[in-house]
């Protein structure tokens, strides 16, 4: 499961806030991720997604969202456009929904369904949940549900794929508790 650590070295204008994550949540950050659907584009900056929660008589209660999606990169060979920077969440850990919570879902760092979801496409992390044996300078390629692999072969759906999207280098070798320094590059 990916992760990432407050440490980040990492610039504003490589950070993209126009894309909704579309898929299920949770979702956590440092997943890759790839444009679906047709984009983005001028004319369809926002949708709407229903209610909040509950329909009224008279009452209106229409929640917006962003219309260009982005989702997790589900197999190796997916052209990933860049790693989640928050996590996706609807519910806090004790059940109760965050978009009623709006201080609490602050605090939580996260986005909601139909909210934008930023994602990186540069910059160094300090990054959890590879898959396989990484080497300091080694390439880090997309593996399977939009984490971290650190080979580009070696299982047999990778190998079958054909394929395999590289997406930066680690800077050095997993410490004790599994968190590499990792330099993303797409």
């Amino acid at each position: 499961m990916p992760n990432l650590r407050p440490f980040r070295d990492i610039d504003d204008h490589d950070v993209i806030n126009l894309y909704s994550f579309s898929g299920t949540y949770p979702v956590n950050k440092g997943t890759f991720v790839k444009v679906v659907t047709t984009g983005w584009s001028t004319s369809q900056e926002i949708e709407e997604l229903g209610n909040v929660g509950a329909a009224w008589t008279n009452v209106v209660s229409q929640r917006y969202g962003v219309q260009a999606k982005v989702a997790a990169c589900n197999n190796s060979g997916d052209a990933a456009v860049g790693m989640l920077l928050y996590d996706g969440k609807e519910v806090d850990e004790n059940g109760e929904k965050l978009i009623f919570h709006k201080e609490k879902q602050y605090k939580l760092q996260c986005f909601l369904s139909g909210q934008a979801a930023p994602f990186a496409t540069r910059g160094t992390f300090l990054y959890s949940g590879v898959v396989g044996t990484v080497t300091a300078g080694g390439n880090a390629y997309v593996g399977q549900n939009g984490e971290l692999n650190a080979t580009n072969s070696g299982t047999a759906t990778l190998a079958s794929i054909g394929t395999v999207t590289r997406v930066g280098r680690f800077l050095g070798t997993p410490d004790v508790n599994n968190w590499v320094l990792f330099k993303l590059e797409l």
